[in-house]
């Protein structure tokens, strides 16, 4: 397929798109038809907090001296030093820390205000297929006390509005989740609508996102996630019709910034959405081409900061490894908030790190490779109860295991036979193996999850040849299932 000419932003921050350009089929696009298919502190589920120096935590955490020399850590608490010789935990989880030195205040940075929502730390969970259901983000929840943003994994619109029984069951949340939040994709502006007000009127959440950002070929394919900011009059229905069916609830939207170096989207969506009266704007500083390949272009977040109205909220997502990445992302950019994703695969309390930073204090998860294991058979308990069946629930878990194991001394053969444990009972044999002692290794806060690039874009026949053209993509557009 021959490209036409396609508008291009520029580097400035105007919010506007030039329409002038030399035709060429820009690298990295493949088009398809529309039918293609060192410490022993440990912590628990209600985030409790031992440290060796400070003399202060937050609510809900517990101290202990440095002259402790046993301590027991249960579901409810758990305390312990740098000098602790022997601690014990239940099975309901347990988190080691160290101490290392921030320059941090928690006056340096404010609460994210979405709509009516107070956000504090402005930390929020990015939606991940396949991870961010209900058994993960407790255990998120678990780490930071509470504190955050917690999004659901994508729901597809089409399959909420004829209530498919999966969607039904991945839109569960847990009664002590609050608030309660859910990222909807959708390509047809009549059922993103349908999909917002049925979410309104049925109180299912508190706060709805907006997916322009995935870069899978399945999604790019028929037209969504990040292919669908360049059909601007598009992205504004869709925008419209949830904005005006959500009622009180906040709408907002997370994208990238376009589809390749070419084809950049980022600021005039950005302006549509403000226009519309999206609640905030988050946006992965990479292109769909890049996927999760290279490094993320946090200048362009600053660029959407500039560009965007000061009311509403731009939050910054890619390469946040580290609760320290978190605070330079915000100082750098001036973004308002940080969406994490892939940094917490396999790394719960992550979001216990970034609760510390953000509040001027001085623990950092360091967990050994006992808390490690006693946190892996949790989460795969959780999916089990979650799912109804503890044998499914080990299954589903196996996908966590290299990112939960990632810099341990493990081996590769039982490697392989924690990926293919079938039980909690096998799971936890298996993990009794490996050496319990084992220090939380060098360089695990790095990257993690997928990495490499990808410069195939996949698009409906078409897609490009006229970026204000309002696109009717057809029934099969949208999946009658969600999830990953």
């Amino acid at each position: 397929m021959t490209v036409p000419p396609a508008p291009t932003e520029p580097s400035t921050a105007t919010g506007t798109t030039s329409t002038s350009g030399t035709a060429a089929t820009p690298t990295g696009v493949t088009v398809a038809a529309a039918t293609a298919t060192t410490a022993t502190t440990a912590t628990t589920a209600t985030t409790a907090t031992a440290t060796a120096t400070a003399t202060t935590a937050t609510a809900a955490t517990a101290t202990a001296t440095a002259t402790a020399t046993a301590t027991t850590a249960t579901a409810a608490t758990a305390t312990a030093t740098t000098t602790t010789t022997a601690t014990t935990a239940t099975a309901a989880t347990a988190t080691a820390t160290t101490t290392t030195t921030t320059t941090t205040t928690g006056a340096e940075f404010a609460p994210l205000t979405v709509g009516p929502m107070q956000v504090w730390p402005p930390v929020v969970l990015a939606p991940m297929a396949g991870i961010t259901n209900a058994p993960f983000r407790t255990l998120c929840r678990e780490q930071s006390g509470g504190k955050g943003l917690y999004v659901s994994e994508m729901i597809t619109t089409r399959a909420l509005v004829e209530r498919n029984a999966k969607t039904m069951q991945l839109i569960k949340f847990d009664p002590s989740e609050k608030p309660r939040s859910i990222q909807l994709y959708g390509v047809d502006p009549v059922t993103v609508g349908k999909a917002a007000r049925m979410i309104a009127d049925e109180n299912l959440a508190d706060h709805i996102d907006l997916n322009f950002g995935c870069p899978v070929p399945k999604v790019t394919r028929k037209g969504g996630g990040s292919a669908l900011p360049y059909k601007r009059n598009l992205l504004r229905e869709i925008l419209r019709e949830a904005v005006s069916n959500a009622g009180d609830l906040p709408v907002t939207m997370k994208m990238r910034k376009g589809i390749d170096d070419d084809h950049l989207t980022y600021l005039d969506a950005g302006r549509i959405g403000a226009e519309e009266g999206v609640s905030a704007i988050a946006l992965h500083g990479r292109t769909a081409a890049q996927h999760y390949g290279g490094t993320a272009d946090w200048s362009a977040i600053a660029r959407l900061r500039e560009a965007v109205p000061a009311g509403i909220p731009v939050l910054g997502n890619g390469d946040i490894w580290s609760a320290d990445d978190a605070v330079r992302m915000m100082r750098e950019t001036g973004c308002d908030g940080v969406v994490v994703g892939r940094g917490c695969l396999g790394r719960p309390w992550l979001f216990r790190d970034l609760v510390a930073i953000f509040e001027g204090e001085v623990d950092y998860a360091r967990p050994t490779f006992a808390d490690v294991a006693r946190a892996m058979v949790r989460h795969a308990q959780l999916l089990g109860e979650w799912l109804g069946d503890e044998a499914r629930g080990v299954i589903d878990f196996r996908k966590h295991v290299a990112w939960y194991t990632k810099g341990f001394s493990v081996g590769s053969e039982l490697r392989v036979k924690l990926a293919n444990s079938s039980s909690l009972a096998e799971l936890a044999e298996s993990l009794a193996m490996v050496e319990q002692s084992q220090s939380w290794p060098a360089g695990a806060d790095g990257p993690r999850g997928r990495t490499s690039g990808n410069n195939r874009v996949v698009l409906p026949e078409g897609w490009l040849d006229d970026p204000y053209e309002c696109a009717r993509l057809g029934e099969d557009a949208e999946s009658d299932t969600s999830g990953g």
